[in-house]
């Protein structure tokens, strides 16, 4: 397979969400077409309700009706969604299908014949049976309770009200991006050959493209044991603590708009709680949507540190896609020279979870050597963000999504595409010669 020679990188406008078709332009003039995630938790409040089944359609006619391979980097309905088939078996799954990608590339964790306690792919013998395996169905537990969480949450808003940051808003939008997909992994599992990949393995997809392709993640438990657990704050890595001092200002002036004691149960028309009952009634329904919001929390992270990290490397140019990996799973990459090495090049790079404060560490935000602070400078480094704001996280706590100290270094070290600054149009074609 001869090389390309350019490469065309569609942004869609998912809302919160991701969907890229990267399209590889060959000397003869010929394309080849890959579709990195299709899925959105939360469309545009502007979007209309044919948004995906319009990107659908655009991916058919772009892509002349035939996909090379699809990439699904993790099961989170905001990566895959778009892949599911309406209860008629059409809509947008039945799209992407038709165009019969020649590869399915997911990670590891997907594999439908890993047992339950895999710490690495099984060996196969034979085809992959066309099911849902031991460690698939763990996952879909983990996505049941997910589900439980989230009628909780609509249900007994009495038990989340005196929390801050509305946290029954936000058990509803993890809880239900940690909701199970079956329709789309199912139609995943059919669409074509399928890869389940990790850390150092080779793909199919390099010779059909004719370029270099290295998975840096995830990897497997037996090859890095603390893709297991997050850590909730690593101040060298994560951007929360660079908060500017606007932002002290803004978010100082918003807390001095409480109320005294926001927490005050107050008195019902048809009773009331003794006085000395009233602070025990707050702090129970703070502990119990707290503890909500920490299970929910702790399924997207489990799910976020599954995400395939893609390399793409012609004799010029490197493209990473690292769907939402997040700190355990960049770290076991970060640690190896030779990875290093191929990080500093990198010309393009798809912003890590929608821009979330951990899933683009500064070790990695360092590496590469191509920033620059003079604005559309030749080679200067290019970066794309799918994202919705005010749906994932909190200002007050430094910890939204987009991460506004993450979002200024992108702005003022390369040439950022954000999805947010789409009007009218809902794609953005990002050009680069190979």
């Amino acid at each position: 397979m001869s090389a390309p020679t350019s490469v065309s990188i569609r942004t869609y406008q998912v809302g919160f969400g991701d969907c890229f078709l990267l399209s590889f332009v060959y000397p003869d003039a010929t394309e080849r077409h890959v579709l990195v995630d299709f899925g959105t938790t939360k469309l545009p409040d502007d979007a209309p309700k044919t948004r995906m089944a319009d990107i659908a359609e655009d991916i058919r006619t772009r892509s002349g009706g035939k996909l090379t391979a699809v990439v699904a980097t993790h099961r989170h309905q905001d990566h895959i969604s778009g892949f599911a088939p309406d209860s008629k078996g059409k809509g947008t799954g039945s799209v992407i299908a038709e165009l019969k990608p020649d590869l399915v590339l997911q990670p590891w964790t997907e594999d439908p014949d890993a047992p339950v306690d895999a710490i690495q792919p099984p060996v196969h013998t034979g085809d992959t049976a066309k099911q849902l395996g031991n460690h698939a169905r763990a996952l879909a537990a983990m996505q049941i309770a997910s589900a439980q969480f989230v009628t909780e949450a609509r249900r007994n808003n009495q038990y989340l009200s005196s929390i801050e940051g509305k946290p029954k808003e936000q058990i509803a939008f993890i809880g239900e991006n940690n909701i199970a997909n079956p329709g789309a992994v199912r139609n995943l599992m059919g669409m074509g050959k399928n890869e389940y990949l990790f850390s150092g393995q080779s793909t199919a997809l390099a010779e059909a493209l004719g370029l270099e392709i290295d998975v840096l993640g995830p990897p497997t438990v037996a090859q890095h044991a603390a893709v297991k657990k997050q850590r909730p704050k690593d101040p060298n890595e994560f951007w929360q603590l660079a908060a500017t001092a606007s932002q002290a200002i803004e978010i100082g002036e918003k807390r001095r708009a409480l109320p005294l004691f926001p927490g005050y149960v107050r008195p019902r028309a048809n009773g009331n709680f003794p006085i000395d009952a009233r602070w025990l009634i707050n702090r129970a329904r703070t502990v119990r949507g707290s503890q909500l919001l920490e299970l929910v929390r702790n399924l997207d992270t489990a799910m976020n540190n599954t995400s395939l990290i893609l390399l793409f490397r012609s004799k010029t140019k490197s493209l990473l896609f690292p769907g939402d990996a997040q700190i355990e799973n960049w770290s076991f990459s970060l640690s190896q020279p030779a990875v290093m090495a191929k990080l500093a090049d990198v010309d393009l790079y798809k912003v890590g979870h929608h821009g979330s404060l951990n899933a683009t560490p500064k070790t990695l935000w360092a590496q590469f050597k191509k920033k620059s602070e003079t604005p559309a400078s030749p080679g200067r480094l290019q970066t794309l963000m799918s994202t919705l704001e005010h749906k994932h996280g909190s200002v007050d706590k430094y910890t939204e999504v987009p991460r506004e100290t993450l979002v200024d270094a992108l702005k003022k070290n390369s040439d950022l595409f954000t999805t947010q600054s789409l009007r009218g149009d809902f794609w953005h074609d990002t050009r680069l010669e190979l």
